[in-house]
């Protein structure tokens, strides 16, 4: 497995990010101890990184990570806006990961400069729990450029987690080359920077070879990759990638076989909830009932996160 340091912040972490987001509630729905195999096949294999955050649901299973590996590196997200939600935020990730520190901690989901303005209050106390021990490095997630653009100005902002494949698919103002140009940016001026979204949620598995080479090529300017992983076949197959070797063919074609989809219950209210929450504009209400445009949805599943009536998941 290749390693790198996160930009400047010192943090060593693997090429591949173990992205948890899969395993949880609105996905997969894992029970903590299935998750921890999926870790431990992984650890085995090289990977050191996990991503999580708290609307996931996946504290329990990166505790399990956190016992069986106690140097993982962990990176959270939270969508706190002031003191007090940060601090909320910062203590529910220490208890549910079971440690005093974390390695990342990042504002979840930031749309421009406006938004990272409008969050500066939790921004400070993050700042100020890195100076007194608890978190090594903070930043943010985005899908937007115009997001890239504002980090970029904010040199405390070290850590970037920006969505990125050969598609663009899921960057919710531009092209991949636009977002990548902004990557490059940021990297040059010591920022770590984290891929998420290499497979665009799911949608690029069909293509699943060629967006892995066009990730793993930009190795100058990204310093890991963060992919959801549910199953021993991928894990495998995606640290074989990561290591530069050949996975076997036949895992290839039965992973690029693979498909998933949101699924929307019958008993679907028609409430819109969802469709607010949704960045990509891949829902609508049609008959009383939630719609998913399959062309435009990133299979992210924040939308479930929302649902009042839990009818919303990826199968």
């Amino acid at each position: 497995m290749i390693y790198h340091q996160l930009g400047s912040s010192g943090i060593e972490v693997s090429k591949l990010c173990f992205g948890s987001l899969t395993m949880g509630p609105f996905q997969r729905d894992l029970t903590p101890i299935r998750g921890a195999e999926l870790f431990e096949c992984a650890f085995s294999l090289g990977v050191n990184f996990i991503d999580t955050a708290e609307i996931y649901g996946t504290y329990p299973h990166v505790r399990e990570a956190v016992r069986l590996k106690k140097d993982v590196v962990v990176c959270s997200k939270s969508y706190a806006f002031d003191r007090q939600g940060a601090e909320a935020s910062l203590r529910k990730a220490l208890d549910g990961i079971g440690r005093d520190y974390i390695d990342v901690f990042l504002m979840h989901e930031q749309e421009s400069e406006h938004t990272i303005r409008g969050h500066r209050e939790a921004l400070d106390y993050y700042l100020e729990m890195k100076r007194k021990g608890y978190i090594r490095a903070v930043g943010l997630s985005t899908h937007y450029i115009a997001c890239m653009d504002g980090a970029i100005k904010r040199p405390e902002l070290e850590v970037l987690f920006p969505l990125i494949n050969k598609k663009g698919f899921g960057i919710a103002d531009g092209t991949a080359d636009e977002m990548l140009e902004r990557i490059k940016t940021a990297h040059s001026l010591g920022r770590g920077i984290i891929a998420m979204k290499p497979l665009g949620g799911g949608h690029l598995i069909g293509e699943r070879e060629e967006a892995l080479d066009y990730i793993l090529a930009l190795d100058d300017c990204i310093d890991t990759i963060a992919i959801g992983m549910q199953s021993i076949n991928e894990v495998e197959y995606n640290c074989a990638r990561f290591s530069g070797e050949t996975p076997d063919p036949r895992l290839s074609e039965k992973l690029r076989q693979t498909k998933r989809r949101l699924l929307v219950q019958e008993w679907c209210e028609g409430c819109g909830v969802c469709v607010d929450a949704c960045h990509n504009h891949a829902l609508s209400i049609q008959n009383g009932r939630a719609v998913v445009d399959t062309d435009k949805c990133a299979l992210c599943s924040y939308c479930a996160r929302v649902c009042p009536q839990f009818t919303i998941k990826i199968i």
